[in-house]
């Protein structure tokens, strides 16, 4: 059996380049999304997968703690083991508000589904890989890698202020320390936690400040200047599903062009 691999929201954007890397890279692949099943996407990754039975797809939100239980036994079901996690399923505020005229409604859904969700996805995971596995002082020898994989996918608005969606500013950051946290924890059990930072994606999400960020590029906002990719993103998510980096955990891969980096 392959390895295995859940992403989130990994049927558009981000997340659809995530899963067609991780596909590319011989992993069976489970989605979780909130849409009705896009066939033509999954009949996309099932050819290049070359065998349906290896990408499944649950209808379900990250919010919701119940479809985590769903999501995971349907991996399970299908394929008898847990390999990687990908925390990827992520919303922006519907309206871009000033901090003074911000709703609770906002707030609350923005970081229902982007740390909320995944913080204890994250635990339904790692107690699964952990019944999965074992005791590891039962195990005839320790392991030469990881058990696991977990991987949050963050934005550089973790530390970097927008005074117009500060709901999403706030659940970027807490998914920081919340690898950091996991990644603490999850150590002693085998399991690794890394958070992978885009910058500037071309996604959907971004698609309606395109005019903004096309200027702030023409002025040289990052030393990479230009649009990041989601096959930027999930380049880094490979490497670090890929097991090669064994002796990291709590690691935060920026995949922004540069952007962090302060420049007088």
């Amino acid at each position: 059996m392959p390895p295995v691999a859940l992403v989130t929201g990994g049927n558009r954007g981000i997340g659809l380049g995530i899963s067609r890397r991780l596909v590319a890279d011989g992993f069976a692949v489970g989605i979780l999304a909130t849409r009705e099943e896009p066939a033509d996407v999954l009949a996309e990754l099932r050819a290049a997968a070359g065998d349906p039975a290896l990408v499944r797809y649950v209808r379900g939100s990250v919010a919701d703690l119940d479809d985590h239980r769903r999501y995971v036994d349907d991996a399970v079901d299908a394929w008898g083991r847990l390999d990687v996690l990908v925390n990827n399923a992520g919303v922006a505020p519907t309206v871009r508000a000033d901090l003074l005229d911000a709703t609770t409604e906002s707030f609350d859904r923005v970081l229902g589904i982007n740390l909320r969700g995944p913080y204890f996805l994250t635990q339904e995971f790692a107690r699964r890989v952990v019944e999965l596995r074992g005791p590891l002082d039962a195990l005839p020898e320790p392991p030469a890698g990881p058990v696991a994989t977990i991987v949050n996918v963050s934005s550089v608005s973790a530390t970097t202020v927008s005074t117009d969606r500060g709901e999403y500013c706030v659940s970027k950051a807490g998914v920081a320390m919340a690898t950091q946290l996991w990644a603490a924890r999850l150590g002693p059990e085998g399991i690794v936690v890394h958070e992978v930072r885009p910058g500037v994606i071309a996604t959907d999400m971004t698609a309606g400040v395109t005019e903004k960020y096309d200027a702030l590029l023409a002025d040289g906002l990052a030393p990479v200047n230009r649009w990041g990719r989601p096959a930027d993103v999930a380049a880094a998510v490979s490497l670090l599903a890929s097991g090669r980096t064994p002796y990291s955990t709590g690691e935060v891969f920026h995949v922004d062009g540069g952007l962090h980096i302060p420049v007088l």
